[in-house]
């Protein structure tokens, strides 16, 4: 009989950085390997992957990793955990080859090509386990489920899905493979939550063409199109839709260069008429009635750059009056405020915003009813919602309930609790390290809950420096305080706090030199603790400060510092 531990190292209580561990006997098998886009509070940080710590510690026992498409909240990741773990990549060919291009983007991973290519007929027996899979409609080709069979039952890994019996041939879940796993037996399902509170029917991809196609037509001007990349569906119908009407497409996103190229080379992605597509360099040769903007925007965020183009920051589009802006994403409700915003920034340059998901419920995501019907033809002995926030993965539990499975076979854990299967059911057994690792530009994992603290500080407070010199040796100050700040007050009408701040620093000094004991972190401290107090009395605020204390080691460095002071 086989032990079988499931661990989450992201994609619970959060939605995005999906990342979830499998351990059969001595085994490790990962499913995904996503990043999260950083939240409004995380100064400065581009996005957020998982911690693999965990995974470091025990790399000799990992089988491999499974991605199921190829969305950065399931392939973001990779390049930061095949840099460390050198183990080998399993997923559908479009997906590979998207992750390629991440791996490829990253200087740590980019010799990494153990990649192998897998369908829903491939079963590949690592010994410990039989891994096998089966085709899902998301918003991008080639989406797969994962099953992990094993002698004490089988887990099987949704990834991202929906139903939609209309979808073109490429999105198509197969329903007969999915009743054949629920035939063997399930142990474990963990299935997707991100739309567990809506009952809402979504729009069928042939409705979704119609409605894009009615807001290219009717649009007197340019046409600028907000689109994920990664949503190739989407892009598929905005193509077909402004070629049938007769407009030029231009794409203006990042990396979409080497998508669109890899989706066509693949056959994923078709162009009726090659000649349709334009540089972002040639929109200016045509009129704007003959064009159609396509923006998918960097690290996967095409609605930011919106804002950009009605401030006339982007290199190549200016947004200007006559012209219609078109989101076809489906935000998060996090993202409402920036959406107001843009929206408003839009209409101030002279355009008109449009949202598709004001007209239709769109979602790549299964609802309700969708996840009912998965739970009835997959009949597992336990669930474990999986992506989405905490009120999404409790609706996801609830529908579960309300076809009648206890609770008590239902698990919502947090990041790095394992579930354990005992022999005769599923209990939680421990908890492993799943923090979360912060990417700053070329850093990874230097940033810190106290380092964004620090940010949030600086953002809202500013910074005080003092800069004193001290004698170590005579146990004196060698020249006196001199402070400054930024973003704290304005100087020109601050100078009394100013100078007061500075007698402030001397004073301290100059008392804390008259004791017995000398540390440097000590002085420092007391200048920060008595700054701080200071500061706030007079202002209610609480910024940085910066306390800079610098030591004069001979005698030349004593004099030319009191020649100084006599210049002054």
């Amino acid at each position: 009989m086989a032990d079988i531990k499931i661990t989450p190292l992201g994609g619970v209580r959060e939605f995005g950085k999906n990342m979830y561990l499998v351990e059969v006997n001595d085994q490790i098998f990962i499913l995904d390997a996503g990043l999260k886009y950083a939240e409004m509070d995380m100064l400065g940080v581009d996005f957020v992957i998982p911690d693999i710590s965990y995974l470091i510690e025990n790399k000799a026992r990992v089988a491999g990793i499974f991605l199921t498409h190829g969305h950065a909240d399931s392939i973001g990741a990779l390049p930061y955990i095949v840099a460390e773990l050198k183990v080998p990549v399993f997923a559908s060919e479009l997906t590979i080859e998207l992750a390629k291009i991440n791996v490829k983007n990253y200087d740590a991973s980019r010799k990494f090509n153990d990649f192998h290519v897998v369908d829903e007929n491939t079963e590949i027996d690592f010994g410990q386990a039989v891994v096998s899979f089966f085709t899902t409609t998301h918003t991008i080709p080639d989406s797969l489920g994962v099953v992990i069979a094993a002698s004490s039952g089988t887990i099987v890994y949704t990834g991202d899905f929906r139903f939609d019996p209309a979808v073109a041939k490429g999105y198509r879940t197969n329903m007969r493979r999915l009743a054949e796993i629920g035939n063997n037996g399930v142990l474990a399902l963990l299935s997707s939550s991100p739309n567990a509170l809506s009952t809402v029917q979504s729009a069928s991809e042939h409705e979704i063409y119609e409605k894009i196609y009615d807001y290219i037509d009717d649009a007197q001007g340019r046409v600028i199109i907000a689109c994920n990349a990664g949503n190739l569906g989407r892009i598929q119908q905005v193509l077909d839709a402004a070629i049938k009407i007769g407009r030029r497409v231009a794409f203006t996103g990042e990396d979409m260069d080497q998508i669109i190229e890899t989706a066509r080379r693949l056959k994923k992605l078709k162009i009726v008429d090659p000649k349709a597509i334009i540089k972002p360099s040639e929109i200016k040769k045509y009129e704007d009635d003959e064009v159609v903007i396509l923006e998918t925007g960097r690290m996967g965020e095409p609605l930011k750059i919106l804002g950009e183009m009605a401030h006339h920051r982007h290199k190549f589009v200016q947004i200007k009056d006559g012209d219609l802006v078109l989101s076809v994403t489906s935000p998060t409700v996090s993202f409402e405020t920036t959406i107001a915003r843009i929206e408003n920034d839009v209409y101030k340059a002279g355009g008109v915003m449009k949202m598709l998901s004001s007209d239709l419920k769109i979602s790549g995501h299964a609802n309700a009813r969708d996840l009912q019907f998965m739970l009835d033809i997959l009949r597992p002995k336990n669930l474990i919602p999986i992506q989405g926030e905490y009120r999404e993965l409790h609706a996801h539990a609830e529908l579960a309930m309300d076809m009648g499975m206890l609770p008590e076979h239902i698990f919502i854990g947090k990041r790095g609790e394992t579930v354990e299967f005992d022999g005769d059911e599923m209990v939680p057994s421990g908890v492993i390290m799943a923090e979360n690792v912060m990417i700053d530009g070329s850093g990874v994992g230097d940033i810190g809950s106290v380092v964004l603290r620090d940010r949030k500080v600086l953002s809202e407070d500013g910074i005080f420096i003092a800069v004193i010199t001290i004698s170590k040796h005579d146990k004196k100050i060698v020249s006196k305080s001199r402070v400054h700040t930024r973003g704290f007050v304005y100087v020109k009408t601050s100078r009394d706090l100013m100078r007061e701040a500075g007698e402030l620093v001397n004073e301290t000094v100059d008392k804390y030199l008259a004791g017995k004991t000398f540390e440097w972190a000590e002085l420092k401290g007391n200048i920060r603790d008595a700054l701080g107090k200071f500061l706030y009395d007079q202002t209610h605020r609480k910024p940085v400060i910066l306390p800079v204390v610098m030591e004069a080691r001979n005698p030349q460095e004593l004099n030319k510092y009191h020649g100084k002071n006599k210049k002054d």
